[in-house]
């Protein structure tokens, strides 16, 4: 086996490891409130990361371009709550808009 198809395996094998630890370290108990609160805020807060990698991030650097419009643009639309589909067709057109410029 080559040592690329070694790593394969390897990287396989440790995110089921991963996956299961989870479940077998709680065993169908309740978690504590400080760890359900963690969990809570992790989905928002990886979104987040996410979100400014992708519209601020270009290679190694960082860009402020159109993304940042359109970013900006569905951040108007969710403060004054606008439906989710408005909101998402005023960033794509804030962003086309200024790709076009």
């Amino acid at each position: 086996m080559s040592d690329i198809w070694a790593a394969v395996v390897i990287v396989g094998v440790a995110a089921i490891a991963l996956k299961a630890a989870g479940p077998v370290a709680v065993g169908g108990r309740p978690l504590p409130p400080r760890i359900m609160l963690l969990v809570g805020t992790l989905a928002p807060a990886l979104l987040a990361a996410f979100v400014v990698t992708n519209t601020f991030g270009q290679g190694r650097s960082l860009a402020l371009d159109a993304r940042a419009v359109g970013l900006a643009a569905a951040g108007l639309c969710i403060w004054l709550k606008a439906p989710l589909l408005v909101t998402i067709v005023a960033a794509a057109l804030a962003t086309a808009i200024t790709r076009a410029m």
